[in-house]
């Protein structure tokens, strides 16, 4: 899909609150992976609780929601995503991070974030 600025700022809200959960859900599995090495550590043991794997889950649905409309997730934490697009014709991404009100940015396929230019 080849997106319009406008089109990318309608999917804003949805993608907040996808990239919030995904945020939430690395720190999470990022943290219990780091309890089990310590269970590993002190008594060779270790297992990921129920918790682990919903949330494994939840990351995987969202991530994959966002790839299926063709979004490109460049980094959870900052919440930063590229839209396919054009720009006079040429292919390009429109660039936005989450703490963004809107989308204002776009970039080369070849630059990424560093070659970001203001619409």
């Amino acid at each position: 899909m080849i997106y319009s600025v406008e089109q990318a700022n309608a999917l804003l809200p949805d993608l907040r609150v996808r990239i919030e959960r995904i945020r939430q859900g690395r720190k999470a599995l990022i943290e219990s992976a780091e309890r089990i090495e310590e269970r590993i550590a002190a008594d060779g043991g270790g297992i990921a609780d129920s918790a682990w794997f919903e949330l494994t889950g939840q990351m995987k649905t969202d991530i994959e929601a966002m790839a299926e409309m063709g979004i490109i997730l460049r980094d959870p934490d900052e919440g930063l995503v590229d839209f396919p697009s054009e720009i006079e014709g040429k292919p390009a991404f429109l660039c936005w991070r989450s703490e963004e009100p809107e989308v204002a940015f776009w970039h080369p396929p070849d630059s990424g974030f560093a070659g970001r230019r203001a619409l």
